[in-house]
């Protein structure tokens, strides 16, 4: 593995001193980059995915446009589902569309299981390709969390309610407890993988969890986390959780052994430090602010960077992902503002 130069990230979650507070976006690498736009008049997300390069160099570009302190591996959290038997293909406009959505107990029992090495090596050749020669920064692996992905795969595709899902797991624990144990397995080895490649820290994706009630999370889904997450930190990486909507879930996130509590716009800082969190945080300017005037995104990021500087250990992030409609230049603006206000 190439050495890298600029490790603030990894200094700030461990809560070692920090020249500035590190800053990365999510969903930086893609949609809003009028370079990722004119490949995507000819290649599909699988098809990039797919090629190393080319992977590689969508990865790459947003660090290199913006300066951010990290950079976070270009796929999608449905890229290893194919590869255990789920039919999944990503509509433009849509978004994951499942031909073989999970119904019984027989469906979950028909999965198979991933070699990493063997059905997603261009996903590894891609992490090699930018810790080896590519990057100055750390780059950032992911995986879907359980519920994020058993939704998709039993909705058949992006939902606004779950009531399948909900549906499967109130009416058919065994059913239920059945997939997340086949998804966790499934990630921890995907991760696992990602980790001996090269990837230097890994986020959770548990977007689309805040539909359920603290109740029903510490039943249905905290054990498989604490599981997958116990599972992800034997490769001696740190973790970051993040999901949208999910504030209520603050105190059992914060009871898992994650190094990094991901925020979304909903809950300050200092409100996430009042209820507990002494770990780092991750986050949390609305990504819709960045389609506002500089003057109210500047006025938004200063008590966002306070708190982060006061609580200690903060990583500078959207609440969600960037929007196709930001320009480059705010996001370059962004980074620059965020490391020239937080220098130490």
């Amino acid at each position: 593995m190439g050495t890298t130069k600029n490790d603030t990230i990894l200094r700030a979650i461990k809560g070692e001193a920090v020249s500035h507070t590190p800053v990365w976006f999510m969903r930086q690498a893609g949609r809003s980059q009028p370079e990722y736009r004119k490949l995507k008049e000819k290649y599909s997300l699988f098809d990039i995915t797919h090629q190393p390069e080319l992977c590689a160099y969508v990865t790459a570009l947003p660090v290199e446009q913006y300066n951010t302190d990290a950079a976070v591996l270009y796929k999608d959290i449905m890229t290893p589902l194919k590869s255990i038997g789920v039919d999944v293909d990503i509509k433009s406009g849509i978004g994951p569309v499942i031909a073989n959505p999970i119904r019984q107990m027989s469906d979950v029992e028909a999965l198979g299981q991933i070699d990493p090495e063997r059905d997603v090596p261009y996903v590894l050749d891609t992490i090699k390709l930018l810790t080896e020669e590519k990057l100055n920064v750390p780059l950032i692996g992911f995986t879907g969390a359980p519920f994020t992905l058993a939704s998709y795969m039993i909705e058949g595709g992006p939902s606004k309610n779950y009531n399948q899902t909900k549906a499967l797991m109130y009416s058919d624990e065994a059913t239920w407890f059945k997939l997340m144990d086949v998804l966790t397995d499934m990630s921890i080895r995907y991760v696992g993988a990602q980790v001996q490649a090269g990837a230097q820290l890994i986020q959770v994706f548990d977007s689309w969890v805040g539909a359920l009630n603290q109740a029903d999370y510490d039943y249905y889904i905290k054990p498989c986390m604490e599981r997958l997450i116990s599972g992800i930190k034997a490769y001696h990486v740190p973790v970051i959780m993040f999901g949208v909507g999910a504030s209520h879930l603050i105190d059992s996130w914060n009871a898992l052994p994650i190094d990094v509590l991901g925020l979304d716009w909903r809950t300050s800082i200092h409100e996430a430090r009042e209820k507990g969190v002494v770990k780092a945080v991750q986050g949390n300017l609305d990504p819709s602010i960045l389609l506002a005037p500089w003057e109210v995104i500047e006025a938004r990021l200063k008590p966002i960077l306070d708190q982060g500087m006061a609580h200690g250990r903060h990583i500078f992030n959207l609440g969600h992902g960037v929007f196709p409609e930001v320009k480059p230049e705010t996001l370059k603006r962004v980074a620059q503002f965020v490391h020239d206000y937080t220098k130490r």
